[in-house]
């Protein structure tokens, strides 16, 4: 496929629809760890819109930081091996640390990455996804504890989702209708 040709992309969920439900998500985690404090991990680069509009829904003193993981390389089978391209600035030993997802799908990153985490001893360790294709799901373990919205098993870009580094400023999600 040529990625320099525009795309027909249909939107799937308006700019209304994710932010109604962020609000929604927002609250959730306010009420649950009310009177503490949260640490929001954004799983570059997908999740860094998602996790500013969260962030400013959630009424609790915070810490923002961000990782960059892969488990692809190259290759467009993951290898099953996390590599961290950017750890986090500070320890999470003792803190309510919320890992941020834009999109869930075979979980093996994020199962992997969970592991990790609860390595660091967090006080708690939850999962908060804008996205969740659970059809394509091949672990077990994984469990995401905040899910915008599940979505049926089709290409996805906008409000941080891209193709080929394209579409992720769109307000929106949207289909990508010619994706291979």
């Amino acid at each position: 496929m040529d990625y320099r040709k525009k795309h027909e992309i249909s939107v799937y969920l308006t700019e209304e629809q994710l932010n109604r439900r962020i609000a929604e998500i927002g609250a959730q985690i306010t009420e649950r760890f009310a009177g503490e404090s949260v640490y929001l991990v954004c799983i570059l680069k997908g999740s860094v819109f998602f996790t500013t509009e969260l962030a400013k829904r959630i009424a609790l003193p915070m810490t923002i930081d961000f990782m960059c993981v892969s488990s692809y390389g190259a290759q467009t089978k993951s290898s099953g091996v996390v590599n961290i391209k950017k750890d986090l600035e500070h320890s999470i030993e003792g803190e309510n640390v919320i890992i941020v997802e834009d999109i869930v799908d075979s979980g093996n990153t994020l199962s992997r990455l969970s592991k990790l985490f609860e390595s660091r001893n967090p006080k708690t360790l939850t999962i908060c996804t804008l996205l969740d294709k659970p059809e394509r799901r091949t672990v077990d373990d994984l469990q995401v504890d905040y899910t915008g919205f599940v979505i049926p098993d089709k290409f996805v870009v906008g409000f941080g989702l891209d193709y080929d580094q394209r579409y992720r400023n769109l307000p929106y999600i949207g289909f990508v209708e010619d994706a291979d």
